[in-house]
C-alpha cells in the first residue's frame, strides 16, 4: 500500500494548485491544454525506459487505449469541471470513484464481492462526511457530470491495467508505461486542437509553467505510475478505498499548510470510517 499512500499525499496538493494558478478566474489557462501539457511532460519521464519490441502488439494497443481513457479522457473531463466548481467541490465529487472501481472489477471478473463493495461504500461515506457542504451555484450539475465521467475513466483504467498486467509479466512496469502516456498525449492534443486551446501556451507566466512542470513530472508522470503499480499489488477493495484517501489528506494539508479551518469532529469521524473501510477490505 506504500505506493498508494505516497501518491495520495502528493495528490492532496493538486486541487488547490490547479484552481489557484491555472483555471481560476485570474489564471484562464485552457483546461484541454493543461491536460495535454501534463501528459506531454509526463511522457519523456518514461520514454527512455520503453521496450516496445518486447511488448506484443495486442498488448501495446491495449495499453495505448488504457492511457487514452484513464489519463486522457479523465483529464479532459476532470479539468473541465474546474470551470464550474471550486477546488473542494471537485474533490468532493471524486467520492464515487471507489464504487466505480469495485463495480468495474466485479463486472470484469463476473463475481460479486460484498466485502469489497462494503469497503468502497464506507470510503464514500467517510469522504462525504468530511467534505459535504451546501452547494448552490449555477453550473453545479454540469461540473458534477464532468466529474463522474472523469471518475469512470480513472476507475476503468485501474482495473484494466491490473487485469492486463500478467500479459507482460516478463517486463517491468516502467518498461511499458510510456505507452499509456502516449495514448493520453494523443487524445489530449486532439482535444486541444478542437477547442482552440493552443493559445494558452503563449500566455503562460513563470509561475504557471512551474505549476505545470510539477504536475506533469510528479503528480502525473511518477504518481500515475506508482498508483497503477500499487493497484497491481493490492486487492480491489483496498484500491477502491485509497481512491478517496486524498480527500481527508487534502483537508489536512489545508489545515497545516494553508491555515484553513474545518469541522474537526467531522474530519475525525470521516477519517475513522475510511480507516475502518481499509481494515474491512484487507481482512481475510
Amino acid at each position: 500500500m506504500i505506493y498508494l499512500i505516497v501518491v495520495s499525499l502528493i495528490w492532496a496538493f493538486s486541487f488547490g494548485l490547479i484552481k489557484t494558478y491555472l483555471i481560476g478566474s485570474l489564471a484562464g489557462v485552457d483546461p484541454t491544454f493543461i491536460a495535454w501539457a501534463r501528459m506531454a511532460i509526463a511522457l519523456p519521464v518514461f520514454l527512455p525506459f520503453l521496450r516496445l519490441k518486447r511488448v506484443p502488439r495486442p498488448v501495446a494497443g491495449r495499453l495505448f487505449i488504457i492511457g487514452i481513457v484513464q489519463y486522457g479522457l479523465m483529464y479532459i473531463t476532470y479539468l473541465q469541471a474546474f470551470r464550474y466548481l471550486e477546488a473542494y467541490q471537485v474533490a468532493l465529487f471524486t467520492i464515487f470513484t471507489p464504487l466505480y472501481v469495485t463495480l468495474f472489477h466485479d463486472l470484469r471478473t463476473r463475481r460479486f464481492r460484498s466485502r469489497s463493495l462494503l469497503a468502497a461504500a464506507l470510503a464514500v461515506l467517510g469522504a462525504a462526511v468530511i467534505t459535504y457542504q451546501r452547494i448552490g451555484r449555477d453550473g453545479i450539475l454540469t461540473g458534477f457530470l464532468f466529474m463522474q465521467i472523469s471518475n469512470l475513466c480513472f476507475a476503468y483504467g485501474q482495473i484494466e491495467y491490473k487485469r492486463l498486467r500478467p500479459a507482460f509479466a516478463h517486463l517491468k512496469d516502467h518498461q511499458v508505461y510510456a505507452l499509456l502516456y502516449l495514448g493520453a498525449a494523443a487524445v489530449t492534443a486532439l482535444a486541444t486542437t478542437l477547442t482552440g486551446g493552443w493559445g494558452s501556451l503563449a500566455g503562460l507566466d513563470l509561475q504557471q509553467a512551474g505549476t505545470l512542470l510539477y504536475l506533469g513530472v510528479l503528480a502525473s508522470g511518477l504518481c500515475f505510475f506508482w498508483w497503477n503499480k500499487g493497484a497491481v499489488l493490492t486487492d480491489a477493495g483496498t484500491l477502491a478505498v485509497f481512491n478517496n484517501l486524498k480527500i481527508p489528506l487534502a483537508v489536512t494539508v489545508s489545515l497545516l499548510v494553508f491555515g484553513e479551518s474545518t469541522d474537526l469532529p467531522r474530519l475525525m469521524l470521516g477519517g475513522g470510517l475510511m480507516i475502518f473501510a481499509i481494515w474491512i477490505s484487507r481482512r481475510r
